[in-house]
């Protein structure tokens, strides 16, 4: 199982919502080639983490099967980021679509990048709730907690599933 989590909270190139470019950049992780789709979560809208002025993500999370090299879907997550206009600034800044790689095939790792399983995974209720969809029974490769674990014992944290339209969301 290959979990990857979409999120974005600037607009994209060519004005597109935060939603418009996670469902996009969805649509272009399912075809990432020599690995086959599963499922998609929900959409939320979360506060940024940490908590900041910026304005609210939208987040999702999509569960893949495949054997991938993880260096090699990273690199393929951020040309995908790059086409939708993402830079790298500060750690945490605001983005037009952030991509990562949650878990592997429970493939535990430190060096090199991507370290798996993502080191605040467990920490963030905008990557567990959306996994949660996806993949309920997944338990973190490190921790050996279940994901039900993780999300009761993590602070408050706003997230919500993602309703309004587009031109509503204050972007």
């Amino acid at each position: 199982m290959i979990l990857i989590a979409i999120g974005a909270n600037l607009p994209g190139k060519d004005g597109m919502t935060p939603l418009q470019s996670c469902e996009a950049a969805a649509a272009s992780v399912r075809d990432i080639p020599g690995l086959s789709f599963v499922a998609q979560s929900t959409w939320y809208r979360t506060q940024a983490v940490p908590v900041s002025s910026q304005p609210d993500y939208c987040n999702g999370m999509i569960r893949m099967a495949g054997a991938g090299d993880p260096a090699g879907v990273l690199r393929v997550l951020q040309e995908i980021e790059l086409r939708f206009g993402r830079e790298r600034s500060v750690a945490n800044a605001a983005r037009t679509l952030d991509l990562d790689i949650i878990d592997m095939n429970g493939m535990i790792r430190a060096t090199p990048d991507p370290v798996l399983p993502h080191p605040r995974a467990h920490q963030r209720a905008f990557v567990l709730r959306p996994l949660l969809d996806v993949a309920p029974g997944w338990r973190h490769p490190v921790l050996r907690q279940n994901i039900t674990t993780l999300l009761a014992d993590l602070p408050p944290q706003k997230i919500e599933p993602w309703h309004d339209a587009p031109e509503a969301n204050g972007v």
